[in-house]
């Protein structure tokens, strides 16, 4: 097994829903604790703040990396292209900026 095969997108994906699932196992279950007491350490918001700006940052990395490609191989239509990841990219901060208050608000 090579280390890019390891860190694939479905097994970082796995290992993110692992995670929070045990971060918020607390949170999650069906019963309170006798005394009302919480989770030592709650790292929900933090946790989800972090997975929010490493697959955003992921995300922005992979269309840099194919558009910049794609006008080494095509540079007649390097326009269209650098303008469609623009667009791209600007979808995907706008979605993190969205997730960042989702979370920022617990």
């Amino acid at each position: 097994m090579t280390l890019r095969s390891f860190f694939s997108a479905r097994s970082a994906s796995m290992l993110a829903a692992v995670l929070l699932t045990l971060v918020c196992a607390d949170v999650a279950s069906a019963q309170e604790a006798a005394g009302g007491s919480t989770a030592l350490i709650d790292l929900t918001a933090a946790f989800s703040v972090g997975l929010v700006v490493i697959g955003a940052a992921m995300g922005i990395s992979k269309l840099a990396a194919s558009a910049y490609e794609s006008m080494a191989r095509q540079p007649e239509v390097s326009g269209s292209i650098q303008t469609a990841m623009i667009i791209a990219a600007a979808l995907i901060e706008g979605f993190t900026f969205y997730a960042l208050f989702i979370c920022s608000t617990k």
